[in-house]
């Protein structure tokens, strides 16, 4: 059997993509979420949909209506999710109106997103409530509605906020989090947060709590605890206002006091990598 390359490992596989935060929550934190994209000319040209999941945790399908639909989620498990959902996009365009495209194989190097995607189409993601975007808009195929009730009973209230990019209010349960991906290098994050936390200046508004943050795909999100009932239009005004002087922190390279690096490494302790 002849041999495949290795696809490399890419620590931060979204860089260079606009909305690279949002493709980084989309993939690991929000439960259902869409952004239009388009082929460019050397691929195709053809119109297409990022979502965070499909049916059956496929890498991809082609609705009743023709539209192709590509996974965040579940397009093979390379060093190179970029490679992996690009491969899933492009193998998708054979698929015939209402199929699922199979699980990938081990794949080999090949075009990526960054490679396949036309940046002229502006980035917007839409969160939904639930996973009606698998369907046309209207069709109610019951072969399907079964699966979607039953994918939608697990999902957790999200809202994306307008104010900043990447931020994403969510409910579990009683609580209310922000979780709130930065762009920036995770050491450079760290930093600045262990700067505000010395200085005891985390919390985005009174009652707030900084938790921790997930590590996925290269970024950091950090996570704050909200008041008990805050709903998301709450937030607006209070994030804005707190993200130039989270900027002004990540911006500040001086070397770190003792308090600083004690409460960096308090928040390197309670980091989750997700990826």
């Amino acid at each position: 059997m002849a041999k495949k390359n290795r696809i490399p490992f890419v620590s931060r596989p979204f860089e260079g993509l606009p909305g690279e935060v949002d493709l980084v929550a989309m993939r690991e934190i929000v439960p259902a979420a869409s952004a239009p994209a388009r082929l460019t000319a050397e691929f195709g040209g053809d119109d297409l949909l990022l979502v965070t999941v499909l049916p059956l945790d496929r890498p991809a399908m082609r609705r009743k209506d023709g539209l192709l639909l590509v996974a965040m989620r579940g397009a093979g498990a390379s060093g190179d999710p970029s490679r992996d959902i690009a491969h899933a996009a492009l193998a998708a365009k054979e698929l015939e109106d209402g199929d699922l495209l199979p699980q990938l194989g081990q794949l080999e190097p090949g075009p990526r997103l960054q490679d396949i995607l036309d940046p002229a189409v502006p980035w917007e993601v839409t969160v939904h409530e639930g996973y009606e975007y698998w369907l046309p808009e209207g069709d109610r195929d019951p072969d399907v509605q079964a699966a979607l009730e039953e994918a939608n009973s697990g999902i957790f209230p999200t809202v994306k906020l307008a104010s900043v990019d990447g931020a994403y209010w969510c409910r579990m349960g009683a609580r209310e989090y922000l979780r709130w991906g930065q762009e920036v290098d995770e050491e450079k994050l760290l930093d600045g947060l262990a700067r505000l936390q010395a200085r005891r200046e985390t919390a985005i508004e009174d009652g707030t709590k900084l938790l921790g943050a997930f590590r996925a795909c290269g970024l950091q999100i950090p996570v704050w605890e909200m008041v008990a009932g805050t709903e998301p239009d709450e937030l607006e005004k209070p994030v804005e206002a707190f993200a130039p002087k989270l900027a002004e922190a990540i911006a500040d390279t001086s070397p770190l006091t003792a308090d600083e690096r004690r409460a960096r490494a308090g928040l390197v302790s309670r980091q989750v990598t997700i990826r």
